[in-house]
């Protein structure tokens, strides 16, 4: 008994900290999503109106094409992510000249604030003075501009999010390698297996855990992304790169609708729940059986 107050003790201040981060406030944007409210108008009291926001997401073309855009982002980027990240762990496995200088290269994005990366990525994107438009040109002779060309920045917002997070997805997959056993891997080499099937019905099971969590990290991080486009592109050309978080963020602060933004974000967050529980049923829940 001693044991257990004293364990409720030690978390009560982890608990409270998430009451009042984590809890309140989303009470508090449930209760502001059901309400009208500017509250830098003349009169900014909130009025209530019920399911009207709700009705209004449904019917809102700006949020179905944002809700559209940021699928697409999360399909290209998080999928490149764990392929690239998978294919480096792999490689980080082995030993190569230059690996500890290159293994603290390939980190340092993780390091960099996202508004930070979304500026050094305008900066190099630039036509005048930009890095890349200028090596494109020279070697390729390919005009680029994401100013105006909505699939130029769309690309490079993804190549962007590529760079910046597949040094965290190559991290947890060198972790979930290490820990594997050698004697599945010995035993199915004796019986004559090749990589690819070694890869398919060893690797694989045997790190989905370490895969669906990255997933979930990756998957709640794209669905929010805010800072990175909005200084790369601004949510532009037209809504090429509108993802749902910069459509959320231009409803709340240039509008200051805070009642429709608030609704927007409840939404988004079911559809987050929704998406990784599908993930999980699909990839984690059959094999748990099987255990």
């Amino acid at each position: 008994m001693q044991s257990k107050t004293l364990g409720w003790i030690l978390l009560a201040p982890t608990l409270l900290i998430l009451f009042f981060f984590g809890v309140l406030p989303f009470i508090y944007v449930v209760f502001v999503s059901f309400h009208q409210w500017n509250p830098f108008a003349v009169d900014p009291e909130m009025v209530f109106n019920g399911a009207d926001n709700f009705r209004q997401i449904v019917f809102d073309p700006a949020f179905l094409n944002s809700i559209g855009v940021t699928v697409l982002f999360v399909l290209f980027a998080v999928v490149s992510e764990l392929i690239l990240g998978y294919v480096l762990a792999q490689a980080f496995m082995r030993d190569f000249p230059g690996k500890a200088i290159f293994r603290t290269i390939h980190t340092l994005p993780l390091i960099m604030a996202p508004i930070i990366v979304g500026s050094v990525w305008k900066l190099m994107t630039t036509p005048s003075i930009g890095i890349i438009p200028k090596f494109l040109d020279d070697w390729f002779g390919i005009t680029m501009n994401i100013a105006t060309s909505a699939p130029a920045a769309f690309a490079t917002v993804v190549i962007m999010d590529i760079w910046h997070w597949t040094p965290l997805v190559t991290l947890t997959l060198i972790a979930a390698l290490v820990s594997l056993p050698s004697d599945p891997f010995e035993q199915a080499q004796i019986d004559g297996a090749n990589k690819r099937q070694i890869f398919w019905h060893i690797t694989l099971p045997m790190i989905a855990p370490a895969v669906v969590a990255t997933v979930f990290i990756r998957l709640m991080d794209a669905l929010r992304t805010v800072d990175e486009v909005w200084m790369l592109t601004g949510g532009g050309p037209g809504s090429a790169t509108r993802f749902v978080g910069v459509h959320i963020f231009k409803e709340v602060f240039p509008k200051t609708n805070y009642g429709y933004g608030s609704t927007i974000s409840v939404v988004v967050l079911y559809l987050t729940i929704v998406a990784c529980w599908l993930l999980y049923v699909t990839m984690l829940a059959p094999r748990s059986k099987k255990d």
